[in-house]
């Protein structure tokens, strides 16, 4: 019915009816349409109706027949198999099943049918479907009619055979006959049945050439058991043969076709049920899910070639009513359907005709509504009627030309002011914008639709990037170029990537509809992390504003996915690592705004801090203006973290990171210097600002903090090392030296200052040393000795000529605490002596510096280490102990060079017992100063090589 109505609404159904036709279908396909829609609210009635689930059960088992039998008509070994897999046939291994319902399935080809049962492997089939005929009181023509009505016979030799071979035996068990005398006789009597009825009714046979009785009769001569059938039951088949042809009804259009549908109809009313009288809406999704197609495409079809308005109004109320349906009952394929016919005959630009719309229909059907709805054509502009060529000159010159130049050029070059006509269509589009309710639309997509909606959504928006949003539209003139005179001296013009807000639109939408829940990003994130990393490759040709959106997307999204396989962290890190500075630097705070929302969640700081990329990034950025301050937040945040973030893998990055943010301190020494020459010139100037305010200061001196508080990790990290203990030393604590000792030599005075105070808390830290290992001793030849002699050079010193002559005494001082807190340790080791006289070479080259009076506290110093070492017995007379002889004299040797009445000072006894001795002992000594003379000659070879100029004043 709805189809009858469908295809007479269309305007040319009038040609062969009336011109009242079509109004009148269409108001009946609207009266449908509405009726359903008004049933929406209505209370469902379910007394003395069928069941819904066994309708449906119904409906499903009858799509399953229909498409099993199309199957079937082309491979009927798949189309059992179908029918096998959806219940359809309980067993296929009984053929008894098999046949009857081959049998009682119109829909089955009656040619595939003869041809499956007369298989040589399907004879079980083919007894059992003749056992599906009742033979009894039936004369053998009949019974032929009935069983050649079920299939085609076969037009091959041995499959006729086979087939009359079982008929005769099935035939003779259930007829009995009485004229046959058995099987035999039965088979060769069925087959000239068949031969005759072919000869009779072929029209390519001539009339005169026909079969007769008597040739019919003389053909089955002595075949029945060696006697002939009796010539009045020939005669019957013959005469019934040559009355009625034996034949296929429904391959016929004559009586016999009427008469075989009509008898078919007959048997099917007896087992349809009973015609009830349905006043409720339990059936109305059902009913629209049936008939939606044609109604969609009658709507369509009038809306495009229809040309009042009345009918444009009921038409769109009806698509309204029909997408308000399809969404009531979720029949997402006819809310698909109307959005993409919509889309399709309402744009602006009409390319296709209505009469053309036919191409629509039936095609495309799986398409999805969204990739419809979603693409909004371009409005093409007509090329400009008028080109200005404003690089162009004229070839005339004149002093009028030039003021006419002059006065046009402010006037040509402003915009027009804008119309009140453009202002009120710029107010009507934004009107309608606000009154379609995109907000309230996506919030309801987002909250409301299923997975499957939202993945078709998320498609479709991604589908849309490559050709969404233009960003500029080039309008194409039909006009030649003009060639300017200009165009060889003009600047290149460097081609930037265009912003496209539209693309950053659809990327956010799709964004927030992935992150929906953990089930959307499980189905949907993979396809828009492809998405958002593809756009991240391809970073040089993107805008920076837009490359920084779809960072964050993509970190944001590595955030909420991370424990899915189709994320990779480290792939990701690593396409924002590779960045060129530049363009790293213009995406900078998306970046760490991300990584720290990353670092921030305990399940993933662990995993994602221990990536190389992750800390190259931080160290590009570290000095960027706006992300600066985010980056140090981050590092205190990881460095400080509980339980610790900082393992083996990250340890020596993180030293590293915190040791930029103290080098970027070095600016503000420049500040200093100026600062302290304005107040030797004039004691008047005033500190506007404070250094220790500066953030760069501030930064650096939190992260000597930093560095020290990762002293604490070195034990537990060396223990859990698998490297040698001498190894897993230098590896662990060599980056914690290497830091300090650099920001020991710092420019910046605070800075300096607190590395200098970080350095000696972590070398008399009982951490360090060990009595069962030596390899600790390479803190005073690997970090004191190289710092004393860098701070000893002019550039060092030039950097900050005030402030450094403190740090060199601290780092003086230093030393001998050091070598203080560890002299019993050192005591045991072999190599004291060697040790001290190189502290006391490092002390002497430093007293030679030319620094004056402010290393009054490095003789103080040397005179603690000789009293302490002198009460702990490590440095005698050797009157008193002759084992310390060694020790005694080369200490009195190098103290002679640069302090030569220390000595002495110290130990006034040692040598006042030293001038009681012969003069033949004394003439064996050497003259103490040829000897210390000599001495110095000796050292300054040896320490040639370290000296790099000691005088800097």
């Amino acid at each position: 019915m709805i189809g009858l109505l469908s295809r007479n609404a269309f305007p040319d159904s009038a040609t062969w009816s009336t011109t009242n036709v079509p109004p009148l279908c269409l108001d009946a396909l609207l009266g449908y349409v509405q009726f359903i829609a008004d049933r929406f609210d209505d209370e469902p009635k379910y007394e003395g109706l069928p069941d819904l689930s066994r309708l449906k059960e119904q409906r499903q088992r009858k799509a399953f027949i229909i498409q099993g039998a199309t199957k079937f008509n082309e491979d009927p070994k798949a189309g059992i198999a179908f029918f096998a897999s959806k219940g359809i046939i309980e067993d296929i291994e009984n053929p008894k099943l098999i046949a009857r319902f081959l049998k009682g399935t119109s829909r089955i080809s009656k040619k595939t049918l003869g041809e499956y049962i007369s298989n040589r492997n399907n004879e079980k089939i083919l007894e059992a479907f003749m056992e599906l005929f009742d033979f009894e009181g039936v004369g053998i023509v009949d019974a032929l009619r009935h069983v050649l009505g079920s299939f085609r016979l076969p037009g091959e030799s041995p499959l006729i055979q086979r087939i009359v071979t079982v008929f005769a035996e099935k035939y003779l068990a259930g007829g009995k006959p009485k004229e046959a005398a058995d099987s035999d006789s039965l088979f060769v009597l069925t087959y000239a049945i068949i031969m005759l009825n072919t000869d009779l009714h072929n029209p390519n046979v001539k009339p005169q050439n026909r079969m007769t009785l008597e040739g019919f009769t003389k053909n089955l001569g002595g075949v029945n058991a060696g006697r002939d059938f009796p010539a009045e039951y020939l005669e019957g088949i013959y005469r019934s043969i040559q009355q009625n042809e034996i034949i296929l009804p429904d391959e016929h259009e004559n009586k016999h076709a009427f008469e075989y549908a009509w008898k078919e109809l007959l048997i099917k009313a007896t087992t349809a049920g009973d015609l009830i009288r349905c006043d409720s809406n339990i059936f109305d999704a059902e009913m629209f899910e049936a008939t939606w197609r044609p109604v969609v495409a009658t709507l369509s079809y009038v809306f495009m070639s229809a040309s009042d308005d009345a009918v444009f109004s009921r038409v769109v109320i009806g698509f309204d009513q029909c997408a308000k349906i399809a969404a009531k009952y979720g029949v997402t394929e006819a809310l698909d359907r109307i959005i993409f016919c919509l889309s399709s005959i309402s744009t602006l630009a009409l390319e296709a005709p209505p009469q053309h719309f036919s191409q629509y229909r039936g095609a495309n059907r799986e398409e999805n509504g969204y990739d419809s709805g979603l693409d909004i054509p371009p409005i093409p502009l007509q090329p400009p009627s008028q080109v200005v060529d404003r690089d162009g000159r004229s070839n005339e010159a004149g002093l009028f030309s030039a003021f006419t130049s002059y006065l046009s050029s402010y006037a040509a070059d402003d915009p027009p002011e804008p119309s009140d006509e453009e202002i009120e269509n710029t107010m009507c589009t934004i009107d309608c914008i606000n009154a379609c309710g995109v907000s309230d639309l996506l919030e309801s997509i987002s909250r409301s639709i299923p997975i499957s909606s939202k993945s078709h959504l998320v498609s479709a928006l991604l589908a849309k990037l490559p050709d969404t949003s233009p960003a500029v539209i080039t309008v194409k003139s039909e006009r030649p170029q003009v060639h300017s005179s200009r165009a060889a001296t003009s600047k290149t013009n460097i081609t930037k990537p265009a912003y496209k807000p539209g693309t950053v639109y659809i990327l956010e939408l799709a964004t927030l509809l992935v992150l929906r829940d953990a089930d959307t990003i499980q189905q949907l994130g993979e396809s828009l992390m492809r998405t958002l990393q593809d756009i991240i490759r391809d970073a040089k040709n993107v805008h920076p504003l837009m490359l920084s959106r779809v960072i964050y997307y993509l970190l944001v999204l590595l955030r909420r996915s991370y424990e899915y396989s189709f994320m990779r962290p480290p792939v990701v890190l690593h396409s924002i690592s590779s960045f060129e500075q530049d363009t790293l630097e213009s995406v900078a705070v998306p970046v760490i705004t991300g990584l720290a929302s990353i670092v921030s969640e305990a399940p993933l700081w662990k995993e994602i801090t221990k990536y190389p990329d992750f800390w190259s990034i931080l160290q590009r950025l570290h000095q960027h203006q706006d992300g600066a301050a985010m980056i140090f937040e981050l590092l205190q945040n990881i460095i400080e973290s509980d339980p610790a973030v900082v393992t083996a893998d990250n340890y020596e990055a993180a030293v590293g990171l915190a040791n930029d943010f103290a080098n970027s301190g070095s600016i503000v020494a420049s500040q200093e210097l100026r600062y302290e020459s304005s107040v030797r010139r004039s004691r008047s100037v005033k500190k506007s600002n404070k250094i220790q305010d500066n953030p760069f200061v501030i930064r650096g001196t939190k992260a000597i903090g930093i560095i020290f508080h990762m002293t604490a990790r070195v034990p537990t990290l060396i223990s859990q090392s698998h490297l040698e203990r001498n190894e897993a030393w230098a590896a662990y604590w060599s980056p914690i030296f290497n830091a300090l000792t650099t920001q020991c030599l710092n420019p910046c005075r605070d800075i300096r200052h607190q590395a200098i105070s970080a350095l000696q808390r972590t070398l008399l830290s009982p951490e360090l040393a060990s009595t069962d290992h030596k390899e600790w001793v390479a803190i005073f030849s690997e970090v004191l000795f190289p710092l004393i002699l860098r701070l000893l050079k002019p550039e060092v010193y030039q950097s900050d000529p005030v402030g450094m002559s403190e740090t060199r005494v601290q780092a003086a001082t230093l030393v001998c605490k050091v070598f203080l807190h560890y002299l019993v340790l050192l005591s045991e080791w072999e190599g004291m002596l060697d040790l001290w006289l190189n502290i006391l070479d490092i002390l002497d080259r430093m007293m030679n510096s030319g620094q004056g009076d402010s290393l009054e506290a490095v003789p103080e110093s040397l005179k603690n280490i000789l009293l302490v070492m002198a009460d702990g017995g490590y440095l005698s007379p050797p009157s008193e102990d002759p084992t310390k002889e060694k020790i005694w004299i080369e200490t009195q040797r190098r103290l002679d060079r640069f302090l030569p009445d220390l000595f002495k000072e110290i130990f006034p006894s040692a040598f006042e017992e030293k001038a009681a001795p012969t003069a033949s002992a004394h003439d064996q000594l050497p003259h103490p100063t040829a000897e210390r003379a000599s001495d110095e000659k000796s050292s300054d070879k040896g320490d040639q090589a370290l000296e790099e100029g000691d005088n800097v004043d």
